[in-house]
């Protein structure tokens, strides 16, 4: 229970710290590139407000279990707290790896949830950051990843913007 989120059964933020740091370690060691992504639900407050908080969990795992079908083999999903996840993208040959990634949850996305009796259209905004390009260490990554995802949901949300440097 300590590592895992009780509502959507992910990691949590301390699982995913302790996979980031020896996945970080392995790329440094392999001389490959790691994407670090951070993504929210676009309008999730809404759902709450509207439709009350039993809906709003039930997104949450619905969306946990969307995000769990479109990694690969060896990617890390964990909740981060509220309606933000994470996701550690290992052993990238090229940054285009993780973009992907990234597009095909943003189009699993476009696809509505069916909770209880609602049909929702819940999109997502994905901020990636890449090691060793964008940070060396986590709470950097983490930091540039944050900024990404709030400068896709700036440009209109339903996307995904890779970090860049001002």
């Amino acid at each position: 229970m300590a590592y895992h989120d009780s509502l959507t059964d992910l990691p949590n933020r301390k699982l995913f710290s302790d996979r980031l740091r020896i996945t970080l370690a392995q790329a440094q060691r392999n001389q490959k590139k790691v994407g670090i992504a951070m993504l929210d639900l676009d309008n999730f407050k809404g759902v709450n407000d509207t439709l009350g908080h039993d809906v709003g969990d039930l997104l949450l795992k619905a969306t946990a279990e969307r995000l769990s079908v479109a990694l690969r083999k060896g990617d890390t999903v964990a909740r981060f707290g509220g309606d933000e996840f994470l996701l550690i993208l290992p052993d990238l040959e090229v940054i285009e790896d993780a973009i992907q990634v990234a597009q095909k949850i943003v189009d699993l996305f476009c696809k509505p949830f069916l909770i209880d009796t609602h049909q929702l259209v819940v999109t997502t905004s994905i901020g990636i950051a890449v090691y060793p390009n964008d940070g060396i260490d986590e709470g950097i990554l983490l930091k540039n990843a944050d900024i990404a995802m709030y400068q896709a949901k700036q440009a209109g949300r339903a996307r995904y913007q890779l970090f860049k440097k001002a």
